[in-house]
């Protein structure tokens, strides 16, 4: 029976009740295929963590980690601490200390769901954002001087490298190339940012030449995110820097029904360190603790996860266990349902185990 390790950090808000019913999930999957097992690790950090200790994490929780095959990941953030302390001390830690350099965002309608763009209809939306995950506009690199004074400076310094910008594009063509469509929209500001968005399209243009099978175009983001809006169809692959691409996914999430049913992948396509699977919804501090957050953004990206490890066929068997259970309409208040996250969970978890296939 094959064994994958897996450290499970439930983190802040909602994440401490989305992982669990993940496990849940994954568990009864395990069971479910015969085949494999999962062997959880917990760990406790986060802001609660944090008050404890002044850390986010362990000091060693890189080297910790790194002995686990994937990272299933809550959400990071608290309401009364300050938000570059959570994000910087946990989540972008593990991002740029294992090189986690390729964010993958699917966005698609789920069945029984509804996209608040009244003329979308099945298929219109279907897409893969590719969000650089190391450098750009989130690579941490500036300062503040005069701190306090009238002429306070703050500098916030995109950072981009052939290396960063070449190996995410490759990535990109290469999901294009392995969807029907075989097309990708590169996304820039390259008419008003002229040094980094312009190095973009050039890199952009050198790595087609090796996708002779992929279409590809430009598109500025702001564009881009009206072209969501309107021509949802004619999009299928994207790939854009950290910030563009953060924002964008986001509105591809509500576009598709909710933040609540939108996955994320942190991927290190090397191999060479483990790579973090999280929803993107983030803490929700509103509904924490309530009982009532969606986990079928956990679920979806616990698909991803097993794909990651080599159980596609548990992975297309969970998908299509929360198709059914969106389709028969258990669903949560936030995509217009009635249920909470347990009926959710007990629903997916009974379609897996009634599951013929």
């Amino acid at each position: 029976m094959r064994t994958h390790r897996i450290a499970a950090i439930p983190a802040d808000g909602i994440g401490k009740e989305v992982i669990p019913a993940g496990l849940r999930v994954l568990h009864a999957l395990a069971e479910r295929s015969g085949d494999f097992r999962l062997d959880v690790t917990d760990f406790p950090w986060g802001t609660d963590y944090y008050r404890e200790t002044g850390r986010m994490m362990a000091e060693d929780g890189l080297e910790t980690l790194k002995g686990f095959d994937a990272i299933f990941f809550g959400a990071v953030g608290d309401q009364q601490v300050p938000d570059d302390i959570t994000l910087w001390g946990l989540r972008l830690r593990i991002c740029q200390g294992f090189d986690q350099y390729a964010n993958i965002r699917p966005t698609r309608v789920l069945p029984g769901l509804t996209s608040p763009l009244r003329t979308v209809q099945p298929g219109d939306i279907d897409w893969v954002i590719v969000r650089e995950n190391s450098e750009g506009e989130y690579a941490g690199h500036g300062g503040r001087a005069h701190r306090g004074h009238p002429e306070e400076v703050a500098t916030e310094t995109a950072i981009f490298t052939r290396a960063g910008v070449t190996r995410i594009m490759k990535t990109a063509f290469e999901i294009a190339a392995k969807r029907p469509r075989k097309k990708l929209t590169v996304v820039t500001k390259s008419n008003a940012q002229k040094h980094g968005m312009v190095f973009w399209d050039e890199v952009a243009a050198e790595v087609a030449r090796d996708y002779p099978g992929v279409t590809w175009e430009k598109e500025l983001v702001d564009a881009m995110a009206a072209r969501m809006v309107q021509k949802p169809a004619s999009i299928d692959t994207v790939v854009a820097t950290n910030l563009h691409a953060d924002i964008l996914s986001d509105l591809a999430g509500a576009l598709a029904g909710s933040l609540g049913v939108a996955p994320t992948a942190n991927l290190d396509p090397s191999r060479r360190f483990p790579s973090m699977f999280e929803p993107i919804h983030g803490s929700a501090f509103d509904i924490a603790g309530k009982g009532v957050a969606n986990p079928v953004a956990t679920f979806w990206t616990a698909a991803m996860m097993l794909e990651h490890i080599g159980e596609a066929p548990a992975a297309a068997r969970l998908m299509a266990a929360v198709e059914r259970v969106c389709a028969d309409g258990v669903m949560t208040a936030d995509v217009g349902g009635t249920a909470d996250t347990e009926q959710v969970t007990g629903a997916v978890i009974a379609a897996i185990r009634g599951a013929n296939d």
